[in-house]
């Protein structure tokens, strides 16, 4: 039986929300006089939806929206809004609320609109709950020698390891530049052949001879390839170009504070520091990173949402 928390510190509105809510059958329905009432409601009832006033003493709908994404992400929260709260509603909407209702449309709009984000948060915890028990999940591009195709494949792998809860979302995010170091790598000294070392001398020039390559054979003929495949230990992300390869041995180490300021080995450095391992084939026009899944991926199990 779903349950939801009604936070206002107006005894006539709150009243007003509360009822409302309770002409269907199916909710139970909790109060709170304020955020902080609030706060201590979610701990105590563990509700699947708060509905909560914008301007209240103590704590208000924005502060109260922060800690709930903070401390319960799954937790959706719906605003209802009154004359002078559009500021701090707008607030709460880009922190994380999931829907509005203007106090004056209370009758008319809030239980349908309590319906429709319950449905949906069902379907967020669903999906949740699925990925949790993948067991393997692979795919595979093959893309053109083009910038525009790699930076799309690289904000694609980072938003995948996010919905699939590679890891927590901050690690994600320094998985996606790990990852897309690997593929600008491919880029530009794979395919292209360029040197970080032309960068280093001349930046405008590096890029200036990235653009005529990319133009000519058979530089622009040649492909990058992207295979993925994660399972509930372990992500892995191969990235080959058709490139000559190179001797990573060769490169200057990253990690000398002598060279953290050079272009040269800067790619590799990220990739050494943000995922577990990383592995180059024998050409050397191959690399596959590791990321270990620790089984507590993600801000929260759906399992301990409330």
């Amino acid at each position: 039986m779903p349950s939801v928390l009604v936070v206002d510190d107006s005894p006539m509105d709150r009243h007003l929300a509360v009822s409302l809510l309770r002409k269907s059958p199916g909710f139970t329905v909790f109060e709170a006089v304020d955020g902080r009432d609030g706060l201590a409601k979610i701990e105590l009832h563990l509700p699947e939806l708060v509905v909560t006033d914008m301007m209240m003493p103590n704590m208000n709908g924005l502060e109260l929206v922060s800690e709930i994404k903070e401390n319960y992400p799954l937790l959706p929260v719906i605003l209802m809004t009154s004359l002078g709260s559009e500021e701090i509603a707008v607030q709460a909407l880009q922190k994380g609320a999931s829907s509005y209702v203007p106090k004056r449309a209370l009758a008319g709009e809030l239980l349908e609109i309590v319906e429709r984000v319950l449905s949906a948060s069902r379907e967020v915890r669903g999906r949740a709950r699925l990925v949790s028990r993948l067991s393997r999940y692979e795919y595979a591009f093959t893309l053109e020698n083009d910038l525009d195709l790699v930076c799309a494949i690289a904000s694609y792998l980072r938003e995948e390891s996010i919905r699939l809860r590679v890891c927590s979302n901050p690690e994600c995010l320094r998985l996606g530049v790990a990852v897309e170091e690997a593929l600008l790598n491919a880029f530009y000294h794979g395919n292209l052949e360029l040197s970080s070392e032309l960068r280093e001398q001349d930046h405008q020039l590096y890029h200036d001879a990235a653009s005529k390559r990319a133009t000519e054979e058979p530089y622009r003929d040649r492909k990058i390839y992207v295979a993925v495949k994660i399972t509930p230990t372990q992500a892995m992300y191969t990235v080959r170009d058709e490139g000559p390869g190179f001797d990573p041995a060769s490169l200057p180490d990253p990690t000398d504070p002598a060279n953290l300021d050079r272009p040269c080995g800067r790619g590799m450095l990220l990739m050494r520091t943000f995922m577990d391992n990383v592995i180059y084939n024998d050409k050397g026009n191959e690399v596959t990173l590791f990321k270990e899944r620790d089984g507590d991926s993600g801000e929260m199990s759906s399992e301990n949402a409330p």
